[in-house]
């Protein structure tokens, strides 16, 4: 292509920035230096990227989607040349990226953290918080992080790993829970609050309501499991979370788990992650720490920092 990688770097700092200026210092490079490098990028993508309207400087159209890619496309870069034809962990100074909801952080996400300080000093671990916008591209967003958690069946064509089971429960405030099983005609007239919920993303248990004729009436979503204390304790709210996840509510949260009348299903929690990194060495450890982590989790461990 004739260009110099060295371009995409300035590039990326130019629209983070939005001025030669804030882009030099971040780069540590001379003023000069990034005008050049502005002047070869106008001059390859025929636009100017950056246009200034009074005494600041606007992203053009073109600019805006740009921005978009420039930060995988370094991040995919810096990961080609830091690959190797194997990975030391004790020598190795690596980042990895795991997407997980806010409930596995205190559980998995703890676990790992303390194999892979054990193992492998100069490894870092960045976790990213699951999102339903995430979740429905994750074929494509994949290719930014190293794995994603999420429960068996919510993806396809894609490699994984079970890491623990777990069962789904209903759980209520304590103020408002009947002694007797709850109705099927209660469940389909009291207000739900569910996590992830979206018509694509339907967890099994979901499936599993609808099974018995049950249709939530769904007044409120939420993007984390340990949330679901607060919007359900004082209210007759009702709500699906895993059974671990009880286990991280504080014993006032003021709620408790209700018994059903039927099952609401086994939950499988999947380490899943892009075809691209099957072979890749560090992944590949990275894949193995974490199926160790899951298996402790399966036997009942918590480190005595975070048990509850």
């Amino acid at each position: 292509m004739g260009l110099d990688l060295n371009l995409l770097v300035s590039l990326d700092a130019l629209l983070q920035e939005r001025s030669v200026t804030r882009a030099a210092q971040r780069l540590g490079l001379s003023q000069p230096t990034l005008s050049t490098a502005l002047a070869r990028l106008r001059r390859h993508f025929g636009d100017d990227l950056l246009r200034r309207v009074g005494n600041t400087y606007e992203l053009t159209p073109l600019a805006e989607r740009l921005s978009e890619n420039t930060a995988e496309a370094l991040s995919w870069t810096d990961r080609v040349f830091k690959t190797r034809a194997d990975f030391d962990p004790a020598a190795a100074e690596h980042e990895f990226t795991l997407t997980l909801t806010d409930c596995h952080l205190p559980t998995l996400g703890r676990v790992l953290a303390d194999l892979v300080s054990e193992t492998a000093p100069g490894v870092r671990l960045r976790f990213r918080h699951s999102t339903e916008q995430f979740v429905q591209r994750a074929h494509d967003n994949l290719r930014t992080v190293d794995a994603i958690v999420l429960p068996q069946g919510l993806l396809a064509e894609l490699p994984s790993l079970d890491l623990f089971q777990d069962r789904w429960v209903c759980v209520a405030s304590a103020d408002s829970t009947p002694t007797a099983p709850v109705s099927t005609d209660q469940l389909g007239d009291r207000p739900w609050v569910l996590p992830f919920y979206h018509p694509i993303l339907a967890f099994p248990s979901l499936r599993r309501l609808r099974e018995q004729g049950i249709e939530p009436r769904v007044v409120m979503t939420t993007e984390d499991f340990l949330a679901v204390p607060h919007l359900i304790a004082g209210t007759d709210r009702l709500s699906l979370v895993p059974e671990r996840v009880t286990r991280l509510f504080a014993k006032d949260s003021g709620t408790v788990v209700v018994d059903l009348p039927f099952e609401l299903g086994v939950l499988v929690e999947t380490l899943w992650w892009h075809p691209l990194h099957e072979r890749d060495p560090a992944h590949t450890w990275f894949r193995q720490m974490t199926a160790r982590a899951g298996r402790m989790i399966a036997h009942g461990f918590l480190s005595a920092a975070h048990a509850v």
